[in-house]
């Protein structure tokens, strides 16, 4: 599962035991950063997740920022609640790819906004799958 966490919008992406395909599942719509990380981890139990992977915005030229170090602390309070590991993945333009995405899709307006975010934690998602895949990694 993945986490593209926001201060208002979290998505929440999925993938079967394959790993062949990340899904967006939802956006978890609260702005209460210790109701967010419980909401989390209801949907992480609910999807019976084996791996928790939260998008880490590094900034550009790879040093960490305010929003970072706030995922950061998320994943790190979520890791309590969850009985399995969570992973932080440098998440660098995965919110702009998600609105390039929508554009080509001609997803607009509410629904473009309700939607974004888990696109986005699906590109998170992807991009970690390709990692495991590159590496050797076999889905477990």
């Amino acid at each position: 599962m993945s986490v593209d966490f926001g201060d208002s919008r979290t998505g929440i992406a999925v993938c079967g035991k394959a790993e062949m395909i990340a899904t967006p599942v939802c956006v978890i719509s609260e702005k209460d950063f210790a109701k967010c990380i419980e909401k989390t981890a209801v949907l992480a139990k609910e999807q019976r997740a084996e791996e928790i992977v939260v998008g880490y915005p590094k900034n550009m030229n790879g040093t960490i920022g305010e929003r970072a170090e706030k995922c950061r602390l998320f994943s790190e309070e979520l890791a309590k609640l969850v009985d399995c590991p969570v992973t932080l993945w440098d998440e660098r333009c995965t919110t702009v790819s998600a609105h390039n995405i929508l554009n080509v899709t001609n997803t607009r307006g509410k629904k473009r906004k309700s939607v974004v975010d888990a696109v986005a934690a699906s590109l998170i998602l992807e991009s970690y799958l390709g990692y495991r895949r590159n590496q050797g990694i076999s889905p477990t």
